[in-house]
C-alpha cells in the first residue's frame, strides 16, 4: 500500500518537487524548541503567509495511513503549529525533501508461516524535548514480520 500519487501532491504544493535527496526524516541538526517561534509583529506577519499548518496536516494524513516512517518527524513539527518559527519551517522542509526522496514508499503486508509471531519493539530518548525536557518514546508492534501498531 502506497500514497505515491497524493505524496506527489503534496511535494508540488510546497514547491519541493526539484529538492535535493535527503536520506533520514529529521535529521539531528536540527534542534527545535519554542524559543524559535516568532516574537515580534514582523516576525508573527512574515510567519502567517507560510503554509505550515498545512504542511504538517498532510503529512499527518499519510502518516497515519501508509506512511510510518513520518511519524516522528510530524509529532515534533506538530508542537509548533500554533507558533511556528522559520527554523521549524525549514525542518519541515526537510520532511518535504525526505517525502519527495520516498514517495514510492509505502507498506507491503506479506503471509510468510502458518504460525504467526507478534513482536513489539520500544525506544526512547531521555529528556528530548527541549522545552519541557519530556521524554519521547515509541513503540511498533509486528505480526509476521507486518508493521500493525
Amino acid at each position: 500500500m502506497s500514497q505515491e500519487e497524493y505524496l506527489k501532491k503534496v511535494v508540488r504544493k510546497f514547491y519541493m518537487e526539484l529538492s535535493r535527496n535527503v536520506k533520514v526524516p529529521l535529521a539531528g541538526h536540527f534542534k527545535l524548541s519554542a524559543e524559535q517561534s516568532p516574537v515580534t509583529e514582523e516576525e508573527k506577519i512574515k510567519m502567517t503567509k507560510i503554509p505550515y499548518a498545512s504542511a504538517v496536516g498532510s503529512l499527518m494524513y499519510s502518516m497515519i495511513c501508509t506512511r510510518p516512517d513520518l511519524a516522528y518527524a510530524v509529532s515534533v513539527l506538530s508542537k509548533y503549529m500554533a507558533n511556528p518559527g522559520l527554523d521549524h519551517w525549514l525542518a519541515m522542509k526537510w520532511v518535504l525533501k525526505y517525502v519527495n526522496s520516498t514517495v514510492n514508499y509505502g507498506l507491503i503486508y506479506k503471509y510468510t508461516s502458518n504460525h504467526l509471531v507478534l513482536e513489539g519493539f520500544v525506544d526512547s530518548d531521555f529528556a528530548g524535548d527541549r522545552d519541557r525536557r519530556r521524554s519521547t518514546s515509541a513503540y511498533m508492534m509486528t505480526l509476521d514480520g507486518n508493521c500493525i501498531s
